[in-house]
């Protein structure tokens, strides 16, 4: 039923589109694939050409990465999110992030509604559980925004819920607060006429869980989040799933936003374990198509590297560039541009007018008021 609901999603995300550059085949992309070498981004770092020959053995070492990346559906990325967070399990990783994209490239979080939005993130967490449950036993605990958001979930998903052996179901709510945070949340209960939930200890188990899944929450969400985590997983694996974390990030330290330390105290904690986070460019220049429309993605599979991947005309992603920590998202770019043979000499003033001051956020720029680097490696 999951699965059937997302169907042709992400077909639709790998859709072959017409470009305005021939690119290159992803054979060829892969032969020129570049590591670099491991420096913090936000400084002038140095690069190597390595040739990189797809490798059949890939598929058996995971550290290798992949060359060439197109699911053939929603249900084969599921299970390699579930692949690489097993993997990261195994290895004693016990703060997980796992962001892929849950909607066609053509309608994000803000463009569609938020419910689509919710709701497909709650079906692939569903599969997903039932994906990592095949691999090893699994107590997993999903964890909602608030109660409203639970009931609602619990009311369009529960023939799948009880499908799920050992699950259980929480929501931020459960955090103790102080008097005044009690006050709102019972008024907020009220005018979303939350008085009775039918589905109240439905899904409750005696054993602790084994992983907490977060889902669907906001900026605002995050620390509510810290703290559940001190609550009731100090030392339990919690996963923080499709969340956008670069775009809650994004919003921190603004007014009414948490502040910037929670990405630097509790954030930075969190390994990315499968991530793929698509981006579309357009470029001019002096010749015709005069616009250059190319698309890519920053994409980790773990234990494998962090890779650059330029989408080819028939809908894959190969990979142009590798590195054993995290791209910026203007490495990124920049990469892909390299690749494309479409940027600037270094250190000209077109480089500099297109690039500007800084080329990276602040998230990823301000390394040593971080806690933990976990979050790059």
């Amino acid at each position: 039923m999951a699965m059937q609901a997302a169907a042709g999603v992400w077909h639709t995300l790998f859709t072959p589109r017409a470009l305005n550059y021939s690119q290159p085949s992803p054979i060829c992309l892969a032969n020129t694939a570049r590591k670099r070498e491991t420096t913090p981004h936000f400084s002038k770092c140095s690069f190597y050409v390595c040739a990189r020959t797809p490798n059949p053995d890939s598929s058996l070492n995971p550290k290798l990465g992949v060359a060439v990346y197109k699911p053939k559906s929603y249900q084969v990325l599921v299970s390699d999110a579930a692949t690489s967070l097993f993997n990261a399990l195994q290895d004693g990783k016990t703060r997980l992030e796992i962001e892929f994209p849950a909607l066609p490239s053509n309608v994000s979080s803000y463009k569609g509604s938020s419910d689509e939005f919710s709701d497909a993130n709650i079906q692939f967490v569903l599969a997903f559980v039932k994906e990592l449950q095949a691999k090893q036993a699994t107590r997993a605990c999903i964890v909602f925004p608030d109660k409203p958001e639970k009931r609602r979930a619990s009311e369009l998903f529960k023939a799948a819920l009880d499908s799920i052996d050992g699950l259980t179901v929480g929501t931020l709510d459960d955090v103790p607060s102080g008097p005044i945070n009690s006050f709102f949340s019972s008024l907020r209960d009220t005018l979303d006429f939350d008085f009775v939930d039918q589905n109240e200890g439905r899904w409750q188990t005696d054993e602790p869980p084994s992983l907490y899944i977060f889902i669907s929450c906001s900026t605002r969400d995050l620390s509510t989040i810290e703290k559940y985590v001190e609550e009731f997983a100090p030392s339990t694996p919690t996963l923080l799933f499709n969340l956008e974390l670069d775009t809650l990030r994004a919003d921190l330290g603004l007014f009414g936003f948490p502040g910037r330390d929670l990405h630097y105290r509790f954030l930075s904690q969190f390994t990315p374990v499968f991530y793929i986070r698509t981006r579309e460019y357009s470029k001019t220049v002096a010749v015709a198509p005069y616009i250059v429309n190319y698309s890519g993605a920053l994409f980790r599979q773990y234990p494998g590297p962090w890779q650059v991947m330029l989408k080819q005309t028939d809908g894959s992603y190969a990979c142009v560039a590798e590195s054993a920590t995290r791209f910026t998202l203007g490495e990124t770019k920049e990469e892909l541009l390299r690749v494309l043979g479409l940027n600037e000499e270094q250190g000209s003033s077109l480089e500099f007018l297109r690039r500007g001051y800084k080329s990276a956020t602040w998230w990823e720029q301000e390394l040593d008021a971080e806690f933990s680097s976990a979050w790059r490696a």
